[in-house]
């Protein structure tokens, strides 16, 4: 882990780094230049760098590949790399320099739901199409509590409330479980989400939830909480929070003798849960996710190949979603015939049929992708597939 001052620094600075030709920093509108500028808003420190550091990684390789085919419309995309520090306020400052002093066409990010919070007010403001690989809170494109579309904010990912609901069916049907204990991160949007969408549709289906109970980010110690859990024997306990945090909970819980299955979200997949649960205590728990390296599809084994050669690493949901969203932008800009923000944001909103990695994308109403999701079951520290589910 990175020491704070170190961390501070980086905020401070908010590294941009151009990644295509010569590498030299563009500092005008790309409108009329021969680049397209996308400028990403990641979690490249902080505690979920892990998922910003593996995003940036998918959108530098379908950068890659889209300029070497020749680019889009004649130009070359051009990406400005910005760190959030894994912080709201950090992502709202990120958001708005990205667009008012490095003159993006497009914003990318954030990675995780209350990051992306804090830059969509911006973006709306500043008429930005911006576009999140992975925030899957409800609330990102459409705001229910003022019952309104935010113009200029699309997702390449599902959303929580089908996610929570691919978990709960789960939970009811494949693994027959009556009762479920609910732990969340009380201080996560993704993870209050979560909860609320499983919780409705597990009690849908006849299930009980017998406890919920809550953490805070970077908690350390859960004990006492899971020393309650164990004398309620659930047959399911649904831990919806990021991979720090849950990587603790489940060691902690195998230590004390819990043997119920343990399950979650997408927000667990980072290399860095086996190492902080081991491999051995994850066996019997459960993830939903946006794609499977098991998955035999040529397209998808194409990727894995290229990412492979890259990094000589498996890629996570992360990166594919960070590549998939990356072609997103890509078409969407080649179909607006330009960078002009209001034909973008038009075609982003108009994507149908769109060929990812992760399936064929079609964005709702809401600018939300409708598209399947798989469960996945660790076994021996590693991601095996379990079923997918459509919308």
């Amino acid at each position: 882990m990175m020491g704070k001052k170190f961390i501070a620094v980086t905020a401070a600075l908010t590294v941009t780094t151009a990644l295509v030709g010569c590498g030299s920093k563009a500092t005008t509108s790309s409108s009329n230049s021969d680049t397209i500028k996308i400028g990403t808003n990641l979690e490249l420190t902080g505690a979920v760098a892990a998922f910003g550091q593996s995003q940036l990684n998918g959108i530098n390789l379908a950068v890659e590949e889209i300029n070497k085919a020749g680019g889009v419309n004649g130009k070359k995309i051009e990406i400005v790399s910005a760190d959030n520090a894994s912080k709201k306020e950090e992502s709202t400052r990120t958001a708005t320099k990205l667009i008012t002093e490095d003159k993006v066409d497009v914003l990318m990010g954030a990675a995780i739901s209350g990051d992306t919070f804090a830059a969509v007010e911006v973006a709306n403001n500043k008429k930005i199409p911006m576009l999140t690989p992975s925030a899957t809170n409800d609330d990102i494109t459409f705001d229910s509590k003022k019952n309104k579309l935010n113009d200029y904010v699309f997702r390449a990912c599902f959303i929580d409330s089908f996610q929570g609901k691919v978990m709960a069916d789960f939970s009811a049907g494949n693994l027959k479980a009556k009762n479920a204990v609910i732990y969340i991160d009380n201080s996560s949007d993704y993870s209050k989400g979560l909860a609320k969408s499983f919780k409705s549709e597990f009690e849908s289906k006849g299930g009980k939830i017998v406890a919920s109970e809550s953490y805070q980010t970077k908690d350390t110690d859960f004990k006492a909480v899971l020393t309650r859990i164990k004398t309620l024997n659930p047959d399911v306990i649904w831990v919806p929070g990021y991979y720090e945090e849950v990587g603790k909970i489940v060691k902690q819980a195998r230590e004390m003798g819990i043997t119920a299955a343990i399950e979650g979200g997408d927000g667990w997949d980072a290399p860095q849960l086996v190492e902080i649960a081991g491999k051995d205590n994850l066996n019997n728990t459960f993830i939903s996710n946006h794609y499977t390296a098991e998955d035999p599809d040529p397209k998808v084994k194409k990727f894995i190949d290229a990412f492979k050669a890259k990094y000589n690493t498996v890629p996570d949901a992360m990166a594919v979603l960070g590549y998939d969203a990356t072609f997103m932008v890509a078409d969407a800009v080649k179909r607006a015939g330009s960078t002009d923000k209001e034909k973008v944001k038009e075609a982003l909103a108009n994507t149908k049929d769109f060929e990812g990695v992760t399936g064929k994308i079609a964005l709702d109403k809401n600018h939300d992708p409708v598209k399947a999701a798989v469960v996945l079951e660790y076994k021996d520290g590693k991601q095996t597939f379990n079923t997918k589910v459509q919308p």
